[in-house]
């Protein structure tokens, strides 16, 4: 129960698509505006995440999740009351809006860290299972949000539109309420120690990698990879870190650009007919959507690398058996289908009726590539500084992110019509979406690289 709770309310910060139409519309917030709020709100989670590992390292979950408890509170709150004018009043200080996201942001990697480190360590012999079933419950949680928003928070009659206020303050008391729960939970249930053997860190001599001899059945020793870098400027200087950092800049930026702003491309659209959805459901409808996607994809892509790819000896000679594809395949699979999703959408869509491929394709691209992050990660070098590789690894959707976003609302605000807030037709994002099929592919071919690289030992 401590674990779930926490994640399954941590993903808040993702119903922001349900609020936008209604924000644009009640509180005249322009495209970039809109963006500017929840990219605080996505930015600020990926510069902090290493010192609050340490913190729950140091202290244990409950502190960190209680911390994350009270940014939800006072963010979701602040922002509830910062835009609880009349329609049509006077427009909310946007400012204000930014600093209320950038804290349900802290909160998020309070939450979304104490669960996930917390899991590692009450199962040690599970991990994979463990941490796999604690980040799905976290890509459901805007499903479960957004399920709430659509039947408590919308009025029947009027604009159809969510009732922004109430549905924030809501979070502010679910998230808050949870978080206090999970906490004095967690205090209860201290997490156990290691044992000696469990510790022990892999010895740096041991084989990463084993594969069965199609011939002989013997098991060969693997080429062995590069030295693991113990310094930032070791890791710097392997090519590999390079790529695998260019590749997250351009898929994880473009995804969660595609995240950020699905409700105000839904309601650039016309409705397939005259009694669809609101914009607001209409963006309900690829919110869930995309939480099913994301979710499907967490539960399957990682056992199923584990299963088909060479195995991993981390502490231990691998057994021996036979692989069928390279982990960087499936980061190749990532690319290649949010390519042909951006170019479909660039191309293809001409109604609400027609997103949905938008949401599923970037869900499942968004997902995998998370997933199998941490695996290839601890292949290429070790697991002693794992964290901070993986740390560092972050900051690429904390670059691409932003560069992704702010196209999107500039080719927006440059189809806006005079005196309008929300931007009609398909030119409000076309460019946007045939750029991103192109760096897509330029990542596809990146990943293709490394996968040859490291043909049939990662």
């Amino acid at each position: 129960m401590p674990l779930t709770l926490p994640r399954f309310c941590a993903g808040g910060m993702f119903t922001f698509p349900l609020m936008a139409p209604a924000l644009a519309v009640h509180n005249k917030l322009a495209p970039a505006q809109l963006t500017s709020i929840i990219l605080a709100g996505m930015m600020s989670q990926y510069p902090v995440t290493v010192f609050v590992g340490a913190l729950i390292d140091r202290h244990g979950p409950a502190l960190s999740t209680l911390l994350g408890g009270l940014l939800f509170v006072t963010g979701f709150g602040a922002f509830a009351h910062e835009v609880s004018g009349a329609p049509g009043g006077p427009p909310p200080a946007f400012y204000r809006l930014v600093a209320a996201f950038l804290l349900v942001g802290l909160g998020t990697v309070f939450s979304y860290c104490s669960a996930l480190f917390a899991a590692s360590k009450y199962f040690p012999r599970h991990i994979g299972l463990a941490s796999g079933s604690v980040m799905a419950l976290f890509a459901l949680s805007p499903l479960f949000f957004a399920g709430v928003a659509t039947r408590a928070f919308m009025p029947r009659a009027g604009d159809g539109l969510l009732d922004v206020p109430a549905f924030a303050t809501f979070l502010a008391l679910t998230t808050g309420g949870v978080a206090l729960f999970a906490a004095l939970t967690y205090k209860r249930y201290p997490v156990p120690a290691l044992s000696a053997d469990e510790a022990q860190p892999p010895e740096e001599t041991t084989p990463l990698l084993a594969a069965p001899d199609a011939e002989h059945g013997a098991v060969p020793t693997p080429k062995a990879p590069h030295a693991h870098p113990a310094t930032l400027r070791a890791l710097a200087q392997t090519a590999d870190f390079w790529l695998l950092a260019i590749f997250c800049v351009l898929i994880l930026g473009a995804a969660e650009m595609v995240i950020s702003n699905i409700g105000t491309i839904v309601a650039s659209l016309p409705p397939i007919t005259a009694s669809a959805r609101s914009p607001s459901g209409a963006a309900a409808l690829q919110v869930t959507l995309l939480a099913g996607a994301n979710t499907a994809s967490r539960l399957v892509v990682g056992p199923l690398a584990d299963f088909v790819a060479p195995p991993m000896a981390l502490g231990a000679q691998a057994p021996p058996r036979a692989h069928v594809v390279s982990r960087f395949a499936f980061l190749a699979g990532a690319a290649g289908l949010l390519a042909l999703t951006f170019a479909w959408v660039a191309l293809g869509v001409r109604s609400q009726a027609q997103v949905w491929a938008l949401s599923i394709g970037t869900g499942l691209s968004y997902s995998a590539v998370f997933t199998v992050i941490p695996s290839l990660v601890s292949a290429l070098w070790g697991l002693e500084h794992i964290g901070r590789n993986f740390g560092l690894l972050m900051y690429a959707p904390f670059t691409g992110t932003p560069v992704f976003s702010y196209l999107y609302a500039s080719v927006a605000a440059a189809h806006l019509g005079a005196g309008e807030t929300v931007c009609r037709g398909r030119g409000c994002w076309q460019l946007t979406f045939s750029l991103g099929a192109g760096t897509s592919v330029l990542a596809l071919c990146i990943s293709v690289v490394l996968w040859r690289r490291w043909h049939g030992t990662i």
